[in-house]
């Protein structure tokens, strides 16, 4: 990349039109983010996540027609580790009550199918489970394992040696079970897993997802204000302030705009947040640290020239790097499928805002202070 080596670009000359891009772009989001809001998963306003288990590889396409037609409401379809996994994202907490007397009376035909003419009782019925009382124990214990050999989720009410109850779950995972048992003949699947997120839970998922952006965000400041002057970590915090509320609008801005990119927002897109904060900081740093090497060598440069003629320096390093990450985004946001798309396109656009930061947002901040308060900045 030698191309880069001597560039004399007069990039602070420029700080006042990447203000107006940045200014548009926040208020672009902030708008879109009060009149439309932003769509979070279930991690945060709560739902059901089921995992099916497939013995042969299965198109996402093929679940996501079955499953959109059985009355769930909005679900979302992806493959999960692999091929032959699918995860299945429903807003219901619960088996709509229409549906609920369905799945009982699947699992019910499959009891007599097991044990004809077994005599039983329905003693207990919740939102999410049905239990029955028969009249014999070992009879019981056996016709547990034979419904769990079936695929039901069944289980004993107790543990003692007496016990005559078996509790079913009637979940959303047994209606799509039953649903799609009739028209995937060629390929077994198991339920591994029906995981419920309430609303509560969610919320304060959501409220500890914002308390670890912000703590990160101080701990990066006072770090940087040791390493380097007050002012350069006050630069390179409000830089990461302006990387991920710009991202965050996008999600706002892009929803229900642009196919592909109805993304919401859930605790992997907090992980692909805390990424790009450390993204940012490091190619901060990078031009700061080339700064104060700068001030140390050439003492009577003016902090303008000191700070063009490093970000010029570290140009080279900022292409290669920032070019690469781009690189990998880009293939994971076109291959990585629905689980990743939503992580690739955070790094992608945050690794673009992060590396301008650095630039018009960090360093023009610094060299701001200095101008307008007529003070050398010094370490």
């Amino acid at each position: 990349m030698r191309i880069f080596e001597n560039l004399h670009v007069d990039w602070l000359g420029k700080r006042k039109l990447f203000y107006f891009i940045s200014t548009a772009l926040f208020l672009l989001g902030a708008v879109n983010a009060i009149v439309r809001g932003f769509q979070f998963g279930i991690d945060f306003k709560g739902g059901t996540e089921i995992v099916l288990q497939f013995d042969k590889p299965i198109q996402v396409s093929t679940i996501r027609n079955y499953v959109d037609k059985i009355g769930l409401g909005n679900v979302e379809i992806k493959t999960f580790g692999g091929e032959t996994g699918v995860l299945i994202r429903t807003e219901l907490q619960e088996i709509p009550k229409n549906i609920f007397p369905k799945v009982v009376n699947n699992i019910e035909d499959q009891i007599n199918k097991l044990y004809p003419g077994i005599a039983k009782t329905a003693v207990d019925t919740t939102a999410n489970s049905i239990t029955y009382q028969f009249n014999n124990p070992d009879t019981t214990s056996a016709l547990i394992s034979k419904m769990l050999a079936s695929g039901y989720q069944a289980g004993k009410v107790s543990e003692q040696v007496d016990n005559t109850k078996m509790i079913v779950n009637v979940g959303i995972s047994e209606w799509i079970k039953e649903n799609l048992k009739g028209k995937i003949t060629d390929n077994t699947f198991k339920v591994l897993k029906e995981d419920h997120v309430g609303p509560k839970v969610g919320k304060e998922l959501k409220r500890d997802a914002v308390v670890a952006v912000m703590l990160s965000l101080i701990a990066i400041l006072v770090y940087l204000a040791f390493r380097f002057k007050f002012i350069f970590a006050l630069g390179a915090v409000v830089a990461l302030f302006h990387d991920v509320l710009i991202t965050l609008g996008l999600y706002a801005t892009f929803y229900g705009m642009i196919p592909g990119l109805n993304l919401e927002i859930d605790l992997t897109i907090v992980a692909a947040f805390l990424t790009l904060i450390g993204y940012s900081t490091n190619d901060t740093v990078i031009v700061f640290d080339r700064v104060r090497e700068n001030m140390k060598v050439h003492k009577t440069m003016s902090l303008y020239e000191l700070i063009n003629n490093s970000v010029n320096r570290t140009m080279s390093r900022t292409i290669l790097t920032g070019g690469t990450t781009l690189m990998a985004t880009i293939v994971l946001l076109i291959f990585g499928g629905e689980v990743l798309r939503a992580f690739s396109f955070t790094l992608l656009f945050g690794v673009i805002t992060g590396t301008y930061s650095s630039i018009f947002v960090a360093s023009a901040i610094v060299f701001e202070y200095s101008d307008r308060t007529r003070k050398k900045v010094e370490f």
